[in-house]
């Protein structure tokens, strides 16, 4: 018999969800994750909110840091995705070797992603996770269609026929 626990993972991998890195730089120091829980919060003020596993690396230094970065990746950055997803983290420790950023003093900004510079204004630890929300600094928008992740894969967004 399946846990509610167990149910919620099988039901939440049919949730589309755009792929994010969210980096961060200050005092301590850059880091970067691949992240899928991010949404917008308010228009007034502009804001948003990431979920960081909260005793992750990436969780401690935004809340050292103060300030976060979100990078929305264009469709096919798959490997960019997977690299700061940790996958590749034994070969390549530096998740940010070889990729030209944008340094900002809120965290780098990925190639070709469309990003949200910000200030941590409010942390929020609920079960094994750290819900960032952060005011709106500043926007890159990159025009790029974005990489989505469901059911244990990546995937592109189309828009329906309309026929």
């Amino acid at each position: 018999m399946k846990t509610v626990r167990d149910a919620f993972i099988t039901a939440m991998r049919q949730v589309a969800a755009t792929v994010t890195v969210v980096t961060t730089d200050g005092p301590a120091g850059k880091a970067g994750a691949t992240v899928s829980a991010f949404t917008s919060l308010s228009a007034d003020p502009p804001s948003v909110l990431v979920c960081l596993k909260a005793d992750s690396s990436i969780a401690r230094a935004v809340e050292a840091n103060g300030a976060f970065a979100v990078n929305i990746l264009p469709e096919d950055a798959v490997d960019v995705a997977r690299r700061f997803a940790g996958i590749f983290d034994a070969e390549t420790p530096d998740r940010f070797a070889g990729i030209t950023v944008t340094n900002t003093e809120f965290g780098p900004l990925l190639p070709r992603a469309t990003a949200f510079t910000c200030s941590l204004t409010h942390r929020h630890v609920h079960g094994s996770h750290a819900i960032c929300i952060g005011n709106v600094v500043g926007i890159s928008d990159a025009g790029e269609k974005p990489l989505t992740y469901m059911s244990g894969t990546f995937h592109i967004v189309r828009p329906k026929d309309q026929a």
